[in-house]
């Protein structure tokens, strides 16, 4: 009975280290997000380039496109920049830029010295559409398609590679 006792202990840690292992197996590298297949959310908010102008979900009117949460601040978001200003350059799909708890100063600086891969941007200082949207950081992408309907979301830099994996289909539909 005392070796049972002395090996008890033992079992269940062995146990539970199965249990964890198990769990951290199953993760996806990217965040879920509920919005996936739902519409992209109402806001009104201003736009970058302009505080006296208010947008809503009905200036985003050229679908299908990219919304792409970035900031000055984000050191990813320079390094998708290039990749997003081809995208504009080839006419690919209109890419809608959310400017997220930014400097609207740095930020419209940054754009005019960088190029402007955006349609527009969205001055969301507060970040209440980022909470909308589930956004954890920058940056983030989100495809919304033709009917206004959020397809994908990617967390991180979009390139080539991830054009191609997540996005790219969406294009057909």
């Amino acid at each position: 009975m005392k070796k049972v006792i002395d090996i008890f202990p033992l079992a269940i840690f062995v146990v539970l280290l199965i249990v964890l292992f198990s769990f951290l197996s199953e993760k996806d590298d990217q965040l879920e997000t509920a919005l996936v297949d739902s519409d992209f959310p109402d806001f009104s908010l201003s736009a970058l380039s302009n505080d006296n102008k208010t947008l809503t979900k009905g200036d985003i009117s050229k679908l299908p496109a990219l919304i792409n949460v970035w900031a000055t601040w984000c050191i990813a978001c320079r390094v998708e920049h290039p990749f997003l200003m081809q995208l504009k350059n080839e006419s690919v799909l209109t890419i809608y830029g959310l400017n997220y708890k930014d400097n609207r100063t740095k930020a419209l600086s940054l754009l005019e010295r960088d190029g402007d891969p955006y349609e527009f941007s969205i001055y969301d200082f507060e970040g209440r559409l980022a909470i909308d949207l589930g956004v954890y950081g920058a940056p983030e992408t989100f495809f919304v398609d033709k009917n206004g309907v959020i397809r994908e979301r990617h967390v991180g830099v979009v390139d080539e590679t991830v054009w191609e994996k997540k996005f790219a289909k969406y294009l057909n539909e």
